[in-house]
């Protein structure tokens, strides 16, 4: 053959190979990425069995374009230390975090690097916008546009309430959990009281107006203010391409309660047409959840109380029939899941229509699950399914499998070391020995083969409990297993849960008790001892509870009940009824009669 002939010959070769290619390569380069985080999201998602009238097409082409993972969970089924596993890679059990005490102020996470300051050290820009982390340390990035806002609120001139459409006793729960309704003009709207309502949003302790005079004549709502940033954003880099890469984290606050979006959202699902969940009667007679809810005898403290079962009997309580109840919450959930898709899909077109496509992974994700009055339940934080279960999809150009779906159980804890993986960052993300190493593993492998891919991780994923306590003792807290085929669940007390979930996928049969799955059960309970602390083991260094200074003529509370008060207010920020940012003591007592009484034990479904 001539030199000619063979010149050509490789060139076309080289031709060919270039057109097979991936677009970018991982080896080669720091792709960008994104990480969009919803807050309460369950698998109301299309493609992830959750409801069948959910419309999330935007998710969907997120979907198809990378790769499913449906039996994805949280390490923690509650906002705070979740985001803090999340954006550390450290499981709760070794950090100490299962509540809401600030993330910062426990030894091993603020010796451990974030994902965020682990990219920035890596020569990332570093932006983001809305909640990621439920106490954001804005150190921790190089730029961020808007703090977390959980409205829209209505409000009557003097304090956040209830969308007006909710009836009581429900609306009394509160602004937050207690209110769900469309965004519309309230003009002439007023109180029983006669107080004209009008909008407010804004974080816990400040709120700013919002105009709503029309449909198409109003503010942005905080989801669409972070949709048009990111956008902004992604322009803005799409446009200098020879920049830095970038790590951006994208936070959107829907379906968190309260559920509130333009109307337009709540015409695509018509009230009479929703779609009830398959629930159980008295499902939740042989679980065992409730019997670790609850304060001692006598204490004077915030409880971790059941609440989950109290916005169930109270939403229910509230309309003439259980099925009218949960069409109307089910009808503000779907609608404000319909809301966050469509600025995900925004912000899709902002990468898709770009430079930026072939070289930025984008994760999708949440926080934790919701259960939609499953065994009476209708809140996050408990260890089944609902709660635990979260969608995760991956997109990494040119590497993930297009449309792919694994059925391989993993968790949120497994997030940042995938990206470290895929990004070819420095696996070490200590600051210093105090610190602690990734918990979680690489998904690469299940990106380019999701049935088949090697998974190096454990064969079920971890999730804690939380419950609100002064420390933690992580060999004492409640924990559940979900492996492919099983759920085991072990609470604090020692009883016990098992579902065979791939006959029994609602979770509804507990074969604890059941003499045929012993050896199951002993296999579970080795691998939750393998896996988490022995008593005896030293706990992790926890944040010190200390009161705030005040003046000396006024009686000082005990450090630890003012601890607990400021914990009770992060749950229950209404209970602050002149909105100063401050939880006094008579505003708690008021608050916690009213709406917050003790909990009664449920001997019916209690088992001793």
């Amino acid at each position: 053959m001539n030199c000619y002939l063979l010149r050509r010959r490789c060139f076309w070769i080289l031709v060919v190979a270039w057109l097979v290619a991936p677009k970018f390569s991982l080896a080669a380069e720091k792709p960008n990425v994104i990480l969009i985080l919803c807050d309460d999201l369950n698998d109301y998602v299309e493609g992830f069995g959750g409801h069948p009238q959910a419309k999330t097409p935007n998710l969907t082409r997120l979907a198809q374009s990378g790769v499913s993972f449906t039996q994805a969970h949280c390490n923690i089924p509650i906002c705070g230390p979740s985001r803090a596993s999340l954006f550390t890679g450290i499981y709760p059990h070794h950090s100490g975090c299962f509540g809401f005490t600030k993330w910062d102020g426990y030894e091993v996470l603020k010796n451990s690097r974030t994902m965020m300051d682990h990219f920035r050290a890596e020569g990332y820009e570093t932006l983001g916008t809305g909640k990621l982390m439920h106490h954001m340390v804005r150190q921790e990035w190089k730029e961020y546009g808007n703090p977390a806002d959980y409205g829209p609120f209505a409000f009557d001139g003097e304090n956040k309430i209830a969308h007006p459409d909710v009836p009581p006793p429900f609306s009394e729960i509160g602004a937050v959990d207690g209110s769900f309704g469309p965004l519309v003009n309230l003009a002439g709207r007023t109180t029983p009281a006669g107080k004209p309502i009008r909008w407010q949003t804004g974080g816990w302790a400040r709120q700013r107006p919002l105009r709503v005079d029309a449909q198409n004549d109003r503010d942005l709502t905080a989801d669409e203010m972070n949709g048009q940033w990111a956008v902004d954003q992604l322009q803005a880099h799409a446009d200098e391409p020879k920049q830095k890469p970038f790590f951006m984290g994208v936070g959107f606050i829907r379906p968190h309660t309260p559920l509130i979006v333009p109307k337009r959202f709540f015409d695509q699902f018509p009230l009479d047409s929703i779609e009830l969940p398959v629930i159980r009667p008295d499902d939740v007679v042989d679980t065992h959840a409730r019997s670790i809810r609850g304060i001692p005898s006598g204490a004077d403290g915030p409880r971790s109380e059941d609440m989950g079962t109290h916005l169930f009997n109270t939403l229910v309580e509230s309309y003439p029939s259980q099925d009218a109840a949960l069409r109307h919450f089910i009808q503000a959930y779907l609608a404000s899941v319909a809301s966050v898709d469509e600025q995900i899909g925004r912000i899709l077109d902002a990468v898709d229509n770009s430079s930026l496509k072939n070289n930025t992974i984008i994760v999708l994700s949440s926080d934790h699950g919701w259960g939609m009055g499953e065994k009476n339940y209708l809140y996050k934080n408990s260890l089944w399914q609902e709660s635990t279960r979260v969608p995760l999809i991956i997109r990494a150009p040119g590497f993930s499998k297009p449309a792919g779906v694994s059925t391989q159980p993993v968790s949120l804890i497994d997030v940042y070391p995938t990206l470290v993986d895929l990004c070819n960052l420095s696996e070490e993300t200590t600051k210093n020995e105090k610190g602690h190493s990734l918990d979680g593993h690489s998904m690469k492998p299940l990106l380019q083969s999701p049935e088949h891919g090697e998974w190096n991780g454990p064969e079920a994923a971890l999730t804690a409990l939380y419950k609100w306590r002064m420390n933690y003792d992580p060999a004492q807290e409640s924990y559940s297993l979900r492996a492919k085929e099983w759920r085991y669940i072990r609470y604090e007390n020692g009883r016990e849960e098992l579902y065979l979930t791939t006959e029994d996928p609602h979770e509804w049969t507990n074969l604890a008790d059941n003499p045929k799955h012993q050896k199951t059960l002993q296999k579970f309970r080795k691998q939750l001892k393998s896996r988490i602390p022995n008593s005896g083991s030293p706990i992790p260094p926890q944040p010190d509870f200390k009161p705030k200074k005040v003046a000396a003529v006024k009686p000082v509370a005990k450090p630890d009940a003012e601890a607990w008060k400021n914990q009770y207010f992060s749950k229950h920020p209404a209970a602050d009824t002149n909105q100063d940012g401050t939880l006094t003591w008579s505003e708690y007592k008021a608050y916690r009669e009213k709406f917050d009484p003790p909990a009664k034990p449920n001997r019916s479904t209690t088992k001793k």
